[in-house]
């Protein structure tokens, strides 16, 4: 009785206990590691979740400046179909304006 419970008490201290402890240090190292892990996780759901808010804001900025690039384009194109030739003789009446005072000027020394 006493002496299988002594023997196996001895057997338990020596190899049994040794891999207990090996056991217990690999778990807890396991569990500091996965501790670390899940922190680090979080933080990248947090910046994935903050460069997603971002994304999002230049996108709707990107679109209405698109839209505003647009209308100007459209009126530009409308004011140069409409207007050409008032413009053309804008130009050339202030092109015979300046000239003349260049004349005037140059005759007048």
């Amino acid at each position: 009785g006493d002496g299988a419970a002594a023997g196996s008490y001895g057997y338990t201290n020596s190899g049994y206990s040794v891999y207990e402890e090996e056991n217990d240090r690999l778990t807890e190292s396991l569990r500091t590691k996965v501790s670390a892990i899940k922190s680090l996780s979080i933080e990248i759901g947090t910046e994935v979740k903050n460069q997603n808010k971002m994304l999002s804001e230049m996108e709707n900025d990107f679109d209405s400046t698109g839209g505003l690039l647009g209308a100007t384009m459209g009126r530009l194109r409308k004011l140069s179909r409409g207007s050409q030739t008032k413009l053309l003789c804008y130009m050339m009446l202030f092109s015979l304006f300046v000239f003349f005072v260049i004349y005037w000027i140059i005759k007048l020394r």
